[in-house]
Formats: structure tokens, sequence, C-alpha cells
């Protein structure tokens, strides 16, 4: 008889519980739950009062509907008042992951009402709330008397306050907006008050993306006098969002920065207008800026894209800390890629921001450019093959204008000989002409190749020029038994070129920025663009040399270009004079991921000098790295420019488990001044981050005159992924990413 009224109070309980949250059960069988069921109930005691309608559930009582579940020493159901209360250590797993524990609850509406006393939940990774009591309203808690901290409690002794905390009258978490209020707010570091305000809102820590107020940074300028960033974000949807950005300064006026991101299958877009009120060489005035950049998809092979860097005044960059960049490049793009063959069809724009060094009426407009390059999918002859057609046309509003057609052919054959020789075989043609129009009023403004203004009237300029490249690399591979190897490459270049072919006339619109160094050192052709082209024999000869290790690798270059005969484009400073170039050499050490070094040297065979330096270094121990870049430059290749050296460093210390320190200097060598100084101290634990840092610029643009800056930094961190990537010592206050909160 016991045995039965067990099993007819087991089938009650279940038969109601299913009712109430809407899943199937048999009647019938329901003591063990069937397969079919969608609820499962556990208890060691079950006992139906089938006068008053009420099942008790006793001991270790368990509730799964699969879409959340109650666990309690006791549950009482009461089906006339079609109530549920829980005692004894309750706690309801939500199937978000929240976990919310009290001393009793008493639920209704389908488990989805109740109150609930001695109110704790634990929300997201991290976050916790404590309550007196708390109320629930489907998918809304309200809270009174209640705490919310996203920080780890100490358990030692003493140690249970947490970082930071905020204490409200009431708090209403909303759990379908994922976002959380405080009535009557108060913040406290470290259980000290702080901050006051009559209401606070903020995401759970589920949240990835929700629109709202960002962190506020803070600080003073000795050029803007005080100043404070408010960001908001706001969430468009799962591929779009925004961030506008006031910032407001006591001394050089307010500007507002936006931003816009969109996502695309195969693709993606950013815009940053900002627009202010600020000084200019002693007048107020409107000034605004664009930056961008974007890549959208317009079929299955088309994509339009762009990239936007313009400003309605000099300074307005330098000033607010947008951009340090004094030539602006814009450019708009529709590009389509079929197979191994691509079309590009482009036009440019360019600002220049430095008074006196060049008018902007004197800078070019690229419109259209176009560029094509078809490669079959089958060999030709044995070998691969390459077309490429270009054009582009030139114009200026003062000085002189030009078109060009360029056609450039190529095949190749490689090949693997017995003894693992690797040999290329290389033919190339290549045919331009322009049609060029001088500037009667300023002949002068634009020259040739030789340095000649371009005349005035009309002229066509056409020429060719057919190429044999032979590439032979001998690589010597050898492995030891404690899992080292070691490759040797030889590698020469033999190009069969004629002389000449750079006549005069022909603008030097896109090869005035020629460079030498380790990358182009085994190019057929090193020149940039195609105005210049480097003719003549020629021979590019080196080796190459690599050495793995388990923990790292070491790698070395060396080569040369010998010549019978010196190309008259190649000026003493370009690394090209004369017979023999500079000897390039590269070295490269890495043992990560605590050290990576490389040096670049250029050594001129002529004067037995160091044309070029460059030494970059990284190490990183735990959470101290140290960064150095040292740069001379007594050569600027064709382009005329003067020689440079430079060093840059940067250095952050982690001290102890929650401190940091960070430095970084940057002077100019060659004129013996310094350029930036930074200086910050942080400390951060798994719930906030604070800074100070010193910023100082020792440089003066046009009106913008040295300054020196003092920024705060307080991150209040919730949980999130957000916090993970959200710097403690931000570079710059104004140019770090305004996205502080991802599109996933």
């Amino acid at each position: 008889m016991a045995r039965t009224s067990a099993r007819r109070a087991g089938t009650s309980l279940v038969v109601v519980l299913v009712a109430l949250l809407g899943g199937k059960a048999d009647a019938q069988d329901s003591a063990p739950l069937s397969r079919s069921t969608t609820i499962l109930l556990k208890a060691d005691r079950i006992t139906y009062d089938s006068a008053h309608d009420v099942v008790v559930a006793e001991g270790h009582v368990e509730i799964d509907d699969k879409a959340q579940i109650l666990l309690a020493q006791k549950v009482i159901y009461d089906e006339k008042a079609n109530r549920v209360t829980a005692k004894g250590q309750v706690s309801l797993l939500a199937p978000n992951g929240n976990v919310a524990f009290a001393d009793h609850v008493v639920l209704t509406n389908n488990l989805r009402d109740g109150a609930l006393s001695g109110f704790r939940a634990l929300i997201g990774r991290s976050g916790r709330v404590v309550a007196s009591s708390a109320t629930k309203r489907g998918p809304v808690v309200v809270a009174r008397n209640a705490a919310y901290t996203p920080c780890t409690l100490c358990v030692r002794t003493g140690r249970t306050t947490p970082t930071w905390a905020l204490k409200a009258s009431k708090v209403v978490y909303d759990q379908s907006e994922h976002r959380i209020y405080y009535h009557n707010a108060v913040i406290e570091l470290w259980g000290v008050p702080v901050f006051y305000s009559p209401i606070l809102a903020h995401p759970d820590p589920s949240v990835k993306h929700l629109s709202g107020f960002l962190r506020p940074s803070a600080g003073t300028s000795s050029s803007l006098g005080s100043f404070v960033l408010l960001p908001y974000y706001i969430a468009i949807n799962d591929s779009q969002d925004a961030t506008i950005e006031p910032v407001i300064t006591s001394a050089s006026g307010d500007i507002v920065r936006g931003e816009y991101r969109q996502r695309f299958n195969n693709g993606g877009m950013w815009l940053q207008p900002d627009v202010g009120y600020a000084p200019s060489n002693g007048t107020w005035s409107w000034q605004s800026a664009l930056f961008g950049a974007g890549q959208i998809p317009i079929g299955d092979i088309w994509d339009l894209g762009y990239n936007a860097a313009i400003t309605s005044n000099q300074t307005f960059l330098k000033r607010f800390n947008i951009s340090n960049d004094v030539t602006l490049n814009n450019d708009l793009y529709l590009e389509a890629i079929s197979g191994r063959s691509r079309f590009l069809m482009s036009g440019f724009y360019f600002q220049d921001l430095r008074v006196g060094r060049v008018n902007q009426n004197e800078i070019p407009i690229v419109l259209p450019a176009i560029d094509y390059t078809y490669i079959p999918r089958e060999a030709v002859a044995g070998g691969q093959f390459r077309l490429n057609v270009t054009s582009a046309s030139i114009l200026r509003n003062v000085g002189a204008s030009d078109e060009r057609l360029s056609t450039q052919m190529r095949w190749q054959l490689p090949m693997i000989t017995a003894d693992g020789q690797l040999i290329t075989l290389s033919a190339e043609a290549r045919a331009d002409v322009w049609r060029v129009v001088g500037d009667p009023a300023n002949p002068g403004l634009v020259t040739d190749l030789q340095g000649n203004p371009i005349p005035a009237g009309v002229h066509y300029i056409d020429r060719a020029q057919p190429m044999l490249v032979a590439d032979w690399r001998w690589p010597f591979i050898t492995q030891t038994s404690a899992g080292h190897s070691y490759v040797l490459q030889p590698i020469a270049q033999l190009i069969a070129a004629p002389y000449g072919g750079n006549p005069s006339g022909i603008p030097n619109e896109d090869s005035t920025d020629f460079e030498l160094d380790d990358t182009d050192i085994f190019s057929v052709s090193r020149m940039p663009g195609y105005s210049l082209w480097e003719s003549g024999p020629r021979a590019n000869v080196g080796m190459e040399a690599e050495a793995y290790f388990p923990g790292g690798s070491i790698e070395g270059l060396v080569g040369q270009v010998l010549r019978p005969k010196a190309d008259p484009i190649f000026g003493v400073n370009s690394g090209l004079y004369g017979t023999r170039s500079d000897i390039v050499t590269r070295y490269r050490i890495r043992f990560m991921p605590y050290v990576s070094l490389t040096q670049r040297l250029d050594l001129n065979p002529h004067s037995g000098t160091v044309d070029r330096d460059e030494v970059y270094f990284h190490g990183t121990f735990g959470r101290s790295s140290l960064d150095v870049s040292y740069i001379r430059l007594d050569r600027q290749a064709v382009s005329l420019g003067a020689p440079r050296a430079e060093i840059n460093g940067a250095l952050t210390l982690g001290i102890g488990k929650h401190w940091s320190a960070f430095a970084a200097a940057r002077r100019d060598l060659q004129n013996s001044q310094m350029l930036d100084t930074e200086l910050g101290i942080g400390w951060q634990n798994d719930c906030l981050g604070l800074s100070i840092a010193y910023q100082r610029s020792y440089t003066r643009f046009l009106d913008v005159a040295p300054s020196t800056s003092i920024l705060f930094n307080i991150i209040p961190k919730f949980g999130g992924e957000a916090d993970q990537n959200t710097p403690l010592f931000p570079r710059n206050a104004f140019s770090e990413p305004m996205q502080q909160a991802a599109i996933p």
C-alpha cells in the first residue's frame, strides 16, 4: 500500500510539474520518468495530500526541464494556488549559465514569477549579486538592498572586501535585455564610497555589444588644457555598430568624434568622421576630418573599396592627436578577381599638410588608374605565363599632366635538377607610351627623368625593353640527431637587358622613392612604379643561411648587384651607384617567445662605410617586455632626402602581481633632439585597472607647439570579453581605437 501511494504521488507531481513547465510526460509510467519526458524530477521521498491537492518532495530535490534546473531540500506544490515553495539551500540555474541562490523561494506562474529571501546570484563568468530579498517577474529580477561586483572575492580571513562594488537600494536585472540597473547607486573602492548616482546601468558580463556609455578618459595637456572623452557606443545589430565620442577641452575647443563599423560575409567597412570648433593660426573656425577604409562585395567576383584620409585644416589632426601623418592618401577602387586573373580600376587623391612644401594645386589627382593581370590556368610552352596591362591618367591644376599605357608579358619556367639545383628561366617584355601635356605657365613644376622641366604643349613618348633572366639557387640541407636543421643556399640571378630606356620628356611620377634593402636585393627590377626602369645587363648574387633549433632559429642573408657598366639613373647616394652596389646584409635571431633580434646593414664598397644600419630588438619575460629600434640612413636612394638617424625604446615592467610600469622614448640622433617621451605606472587585477601616464612631445608643427600631457585611466572590468583587450597604458588618449566593444 505504501509503495502504491508513493508511485501515485510521484506520478501526480510529475504531471503537475510537466504542466507548469510546458513539457510532456507519460502519466502511466512516470516513476521513473520515461525517455519521452522533457522534465526530470529527483527526490528522496514524495508525498501527495489528495485532500488539499498538495505535493511535497523532500531530500535532494532536483527539477530539470532542460531550460532551467531547480535544486532544494524541500519543494511544496500547491495545485489549487498554482504555487511552488522551495526551502533549504535553494538554487536556480538558468539556460545562460547564471545561478541564483536563496534561503526561501516562492514561485508562481509556471515558475516564472516569485519572491526570494536571502538572495544571491552568479552572473556570467564572475559577476556576483547579493541582496536581502528579491522578486522575480518573468525575465526581470528586482533585488532590494543589493550589491554587485565582478571581482573575485578573497577567501582569506579579513580580506573579503571586493576591489570595487556597486551598492544600491534597488537593483533591476533584466535578463531579456542583459542589462542591470541601479537606483541610488554608490560605487565603493575597497569598501570606501567614492561616487553616487541616482541611477546607473551596465550590461551583464554575457553581453558582447550593447548600446550605452563606454569608459570615459580624462587628463590635462599644456596645449589642450584639461580634457575629457565621453564615448557612447551604439550597437545597431550583430554586424553593425558605431561610437560617438565628444572631446571637451578647456583651452583648444571641443570636437566630436564618430566611428561607424560594418562587416559583411566577404568584407567590411569603417568610417571615422571628426568635427569641431578649434583654433588655428590665431583664429577659431569649424574644422573636420574623415578617415576610413572598406571593401564591399557587389557580386560573386566584384568588390568596391575605398581608403579615406582627409582634413579641412592643416593642424586639426596634430592638435587633437588624431593622426601624425602629414601626407594623406585617398583612393576609391573597383576590383574583380576570377581564377588567377585580376582587374582593378581606381582613383587617387592626395593631401599635403606641410606649409611651403608644395602647393595643393600642384599635387596630382590620379583618375583613373587601371591594372589588369591575366594568368592562365594552363601552362604555356611548359611554363607559366603572365600578362599585365596598366594605365594611369594623372591630372594637375598647376603643372604638367600626363597619361600612360603599359603592357608587360612574362614567361617563366622553373626546373629542379637531379642534384637539387633550382633553376628558373624567364623572358619578359614591356612597352610604355605616354601622352604628356606641359603647362606653359609653370613649365618647371614637373620634371622628367633627367630633372629637366616638362616643356609646354602635347608630347607623345614611347619605349620598349626586352629582358632574359636566369635564376639559380642550390640549397644544401642537413639535420642532426639533436633536432637541429641547417640550410645554406647560394643565389645568382643573371639579367640580360639593353641599356637605356629612360628618355627625356617622361615625367617621374611614381619612381621617386626607391630604397635598396634586403627585401629587393634579389629582385629582377627594383624600381617602384612605371616611370623609371633599371636597364643594362647585371647580376644579383648572394647567399642565404638558416639554422633551426628546438627553441628558435638564426637566419642570415648577404647580397650584391654587379654590373659591367653603371646605370646613370642611380646616383652616388642610391646604394646602386657604379658597377658594384652596396653589400646588403640581414640577420635575424629568434628564440620565441623570449627574444627576437634583427639587424640590416648596407656596406658601401666604394667608401667602406655603412650606409644603412637598422636594429630591431624585442624581448619578453613574463609580464615584462622591452622593444628597441635603431635606424641610421646615410643615403636616401633616388629621392632627395637628408640622412636620418633615430632610436626608439619602450619598456614595460611587471612588478609583483598587480603593478606595472611603462616608459618609452624616441630621439632624433641626426639632430640631437628628443621627439617623444612617455612614462606611466598602473595597477590592475581581475576587475579594476588604474593608471597615470606622462607624455611629452618635443616637436612643433605650424602653430601646434610642443606639449606635455598627463593622462588618467580608470578601467572598471565587468567580467566580459572586452575587458581582455583594454590596454592599461593607452599610448595616446585620442588615437586609441574607439571601438571598445568589438563586433563578434
